[in-house]
């Protein structure tokens, strides 16, 4: 009997947010603080350190999260896959956890808004994962979707918070 190819779906959020580049950029680009965003992140751990990157910011590091109480998972293993600090692009893929995302990779660009590039950043995330036995891509896609905005939306505020 043959088996089915893994369905997959790919999907992007873009989020503009009122504050410069190189503070949106020192946020989002420590890999080792995902924290400090992430709200449904605990902690962090970071199991290795890949190399030419300060702290865990090499490319390779693999990082230990633990996810807070009430989300449908404890922990998830992820890996920097490319973190480039002149194009502004960091790559990271899931390598394991009690979860659902399965063969997940992310990719988050940060621009300059063409709108007021002093003072605003645009920051494009996009991903693409397996769509989990039993649900939809659309499903898929609406769980994935609505962590990034959440996760983009505290940044925003954190951001906003740090500016004063």
């Amino acid at each position: 009997m043959e088996s089915s190819k893994q369905k997959r779906c790919h999907s992007s959020v873009v989020e503009t947010i009122e504050a410069p580049l190189p503070l949106v950029w020192s946020i989002l680009r420590s890999f080792d603080k995902p924290q400090a965003y992430q709200r449904f992140v605990k902690s962090c751990t970071m199991r290795s350190s890949g190399g030419g990157g300060k702290g865990g910011e090499g490319k390779g590091s693999v990082r230990d999260v633990t996810l807070v109480s009430g989300f449908p998972a404890d922990f998830s293993t992820e890996r920097l896959e490319e973190l480039d600090d002149e194009s502004h692009v960091m790559v990271i893929s899931i390598i394991g956890g009690n979860h659902r995302l399965v063969n997940y990779k992310s990719k988050t660009t940060v621009v300059a808004s063409p709108e007021d590039v002093t003072e605003k950043t645009v920051v494009v995330e996009s991903y693409v994962v397996d769509v989990p036995e039993g649900n939809s891509e659309e499903d898929t896609k609406f769980f994935v979707d609505n962590i990034i905005r959440y996760n983009l939306t505290s940044l925003a505020k954190l951001t906003k918070k740090m500016m004063g």
